[in-house]
């Protein structure tokens, strides 16, 4: 098997959310010391921009979406401890603190936009649910964070986001970060109205539209 069958095969796996496929093709590609970073980048990253684009689409949907996301996470499970045994790197295109702000404990759209920041490269620091707006502001600082995502469920709890984009303003930050909004409760009325800087409506969305932005941001 060449490094080229190795990463169609993968590709293949993540479109037919076949589990089993991914992970003997990536031990397949790594008994045969091919290029886990080929088999990464051109085989699973590929098969996730096509899913992505078809769940953006409404071709397929949140379980589809998951399963190919799971997919992913079973290869890479083979296939990174290669990369990093190589001394490859995999490019990372940012780094994203998020949570679910203060009084909201709802995680499941969180979740599903940690695990996709990650397959997309990105590294990210989930803080949990329920989080105050230091512990956001206190991070975002410590692991010199390109973006903080604030999710929250419930309009009560909305408030949060608004609070932890003003503590990075009195603390002559703000314009360190992409700043983005989401859960249940946001509009992109209320995302504008708190100056925040990007929502979307679904959990690709918003790693496309966040990839777009650092990119113009120049980091």
């Amino acid at each position: 098997m060449t490094g080229e069958e190795a990463a169609g095969k993968l590709k293949a796996a993540i479109l037919n959310y076949d589990e089993d496929q991914a992970v003997s093709t990536a031990q397949e590609t790594v008994t045969n010391n091919l290029d886990p970073l080929q088999a990464v980048d051109n085989g699973l990253v590929a098969g996730l921009e096509i899913i992505g684009e078809k769940y953006e689409n409404d071709e397929i949907f949140l379980p589809e979406l998951m399963m190919a996301a799971n997919t992913f996470q079973a290869a890479m499970k083979i296939l990174e401890p290669a990369i990093m045994e190589k001394g490859q790197e995999r490019t990372v295109k940012g780094v994203v603190v998020l949570g679910t702000v203060k009084g909201d404990i709802h995680k499941i759209g969180k979740d599903i936009v940690t695990l996709l920041l990650r397959n997309a490269g990105y590294e990210v620091h989930d803080l949990g649910e329920d989080v105050d707006l230091f512990t956001f502001v206190e991070t975002a600082k410590k692991v010199n964070a390109d973006a903080i995502g604030l999710s929250a469920l419930l309009t009560s709890t909305l408030s949060g986001q608004k609070d932890v984009i003003d503590a990075l303003t009195q603390n002559g930050v703000r314009d360190n970060y992409v700043v983005m909004v989401g859960g249940g409760a946001v509009t992109a009325e209320w995302a504008e109205s708190i100056g925040a800087d990007l929502y979307a409506e679904n959990a690709q969305m918003a790693v496309r539209k966040l990839t777009e932005m650092i990119a113009a941001r120049g980091n």
